[in-house]
């Protein structure tokens, strides 16, 4: 049987799994500021190596990549035909499912470019790196901020039994 989106299950679920996604998200929010922190502590131990273009360029692109990839990769996950063809397959679990895991993906992708720009900083000796790609990570840990109150649109709005074909 599946649940209804007003049911105590659901909202239950949701909670649990908003709750779950929105600490995901805030603790890689710290742990992005605390690497920029750990940058400006470690800066009078850092070697400052020549500059290298290269690898400036190529830290630049990857870190561009990664983060106009994660406004695609949510805009995508979460169209509307693609949350409809959820709920309609797996209904209110499902969608919630959905939800969690494309938040938590996105907070992992926004840690992994405030990784790489403090890789670039030991690397090269500059924390400038580190500072940037943090701000960067930052901004698309902000955007994937899950609020409970979208998150409850959402499945009003994809489970909504008037919009179901009748079944006999």
């Amino acid at each position: 049987m599946a649940l209804e989106p007003t049911s105590p299950e659901a909202q239950a679920e949701l909670a649990r799994r908003h709750k779950a996604a929105a600490v995901t998200v805030a603790g890689l929010l710290i742990a992005t500021v605390l690497l920029s922190v750990v940058a400006f502590v470690a800066r009078p131990y850092l070697i400052e190596r020549p500059p290298n273009g290269s690898l400036d360029i190529a830290t630049r692109i990857i870190v561009l990549f990664f983060g106009l990839g994660a406004v695609a990769w949510r805009r995508n996950r979460f169209s509307p035909m693609r949350l409809q063809d959820i709920a309609g397959l797996a209904g209110v679990t499902g969608l919630i499912k959905t939800l969690e895991k494309t938040t938590i993906q996105l907070a992992v992708l926004a840690e992994v470019i405030a990784t790489i720009g403090f890789i670039v900083t030991l690397i090269t000796g500059n924390e400038l790196y580190t500072y940037w790609s943090c701000a960067i990570a930052a901004v698309v840990l902000v955007y994937c901020y899950p609020t409970r109150s979208s998150w409850l649109r959402t499945v009003y709005r994809f489970t909504d039994n008037r919009t179901e074909p009748a079944t006999e």
